[in-house]
């Protein structure tokens, strides 16, 4: 197991990408599930908006 962590010397590059990889990887998601999130309530209260509407009456 430590011939593996100690990644045949390259460990203290390895594990740092390791780790940078998945920093943008979860920031990438939470960014995605923060912008769909701010659709929805968008989409929402335009939907409210065009329920309290009056229709118009054409002559």
């Amino acid at each position: 197991m430590d011939k593996f962590l100690a990644m045949g010397g390259f460990a203290q590059y390895v594990w740092p990408a390791y780790a940078a990889f998945f920093v943008i990887l979860a920031g990438d998601v939470l960014a995605t599930v923060v912008r769909r999130r701010r659709v929805l309530r968008e989409l929402r209260g335009r939907l409210a908006r065009q329920g309290t509407r009056r229709p118009r009456v054409s002559a």
